[in-house]
């Protein structure tokens, strides 16, 4: 597929030239061939790799996910660390619902939708950029760099409370948190997988 762009090949020099680090909230994560290897490159030069996207439980894009979860174990067999956000993201019910959420009847889902990554603790980029091919190829996006440790600093502490455990679910090769959803909606996801992952 043709495509790219200025923000797809300025992300792609960043992660080339990483040192030391890669921390990146997307809401969909969709690695392409080139992506992966990318990753590879960088894990194999001692970057490290963090990830938070949606889980299954959070997301509201089941296609995406699809495609997700069927490169998930390719990922972490590159040596990414990945981590699926909560429904019931502790952090969120603090910020959005509060001492409101006793008096509620209702547990709202709440969904990752930031989309921001740290380089190396001193490069923060932040945008309408998802990881995926329709970003990367299709759609116009749009985004922000700075090189600044004082920023990165600031936008890596909001990142290190989205990690913890009440906010997120780190996948490993033995877990992963798709069984806190319904049957239906893993049958739902399991049936996206005919969609090519380019069109995503």
């Amino acid at each position: 597929m043709a495509g790219g762009g200025i923000s797809t090949t300025v992300l792609i020099n960043l992660v080339k030239n990483a040192k030391s680090s890669i921390e990146i909230q997307t809401p969909y994560l969709i690695t392409t061939r080139l992506a992966q290897t990318l990753f590879k490159n960088a894990v194999d030069r001692g970057v490290k790799i963090r990830i938070l996207t949606n889980s299954l439980a959070s997301t509201d894009n089941v296609e995406a996910f699809s495609s997700y979860q069927t490169d998930r174990e390719t990922l972490l067999n590159i040596g990414i660390r990945l981590f699926e956000f909560r429904p019931d993201a502790a952090e969120r019910t603090k910020i959005m619902t509060g001492e409101l959420q006793e008096k509620l009847d209702y547990q709202p889902i709440f969904g990752l939708h930031a989309k921001s990554m740290v380089i190396d603790n001193k490069i923060t980029v932040i945008g309408t950029f998802n990881l995926d091919p329709r970003s990367a190829n299709l759609n116009t996006e749009c985004i922000v760099i700075v090189h600044s440790k004082k920023i990165s600093q600031g936008v890596l502490g909001g990142m290190e409370i989205e990690f913890k455990p009440e906010n997120a679910w780190e996948t490993t090769l033995d877990y992963n948190p798709d069984s806190e959803v319904s049957n239906y909606k893993r049958i739902k996801t399991w049936t996206r997988k005919v969609i090519p992952k380019e069109i995503l």
